[in-house]
């Protein structure tokens, strides 16, 4: 899966409640994401097994509303996403600067 900001977004809001699910809507507040940035990454994580999708069970005349999409991480879905964001974690502490001015270990000398 490759991490874009809103994957990263979308990944970090489903792992904060992962037993929770969370409808298109609820996603584009918690994320700040436009409809035509969020589907395709919920499209993509369902498309790679991290994602299930089912719709609730109403009569949108009852509710006087369409029926919701509801997105929750699967089990290996919750597992790799923890991975991942872990391993982005990981190389954005090592990629920083060193600050001071003294070389970062491993630099050549020039």
């Amino acid at each position: 899966m490759r991490l874009t900001l809103p994957v990263v977004k979308v990944l970090s809001v489903l792992l904060a409640e992962p037993d929770t699910e969370r409808y298109g809507l609820d996603l584009m507040k918690l994320t700040n994401l436009p409809s035509g940035t969020l589907y395709p990454v919920l499209h993509r994580l369902k498309g790679a097994g991290w994602l299930e999708a089912d719709w609730e069970t109403i009569d949108p005349a009852v509710e006087g509303r369409p029926a919701r999409r509801y997105y929750q991480l699967t089990a290996n879905g919750a597992t790799a996403a923890r991975q991942a964001l872990a391993e982005l974690h990981a190389l954005n502490r090592d990629a920083r600067p060193v600050r001071g001015g003294a070389e970062p270990a491993g630099a050549p000398a020039w």
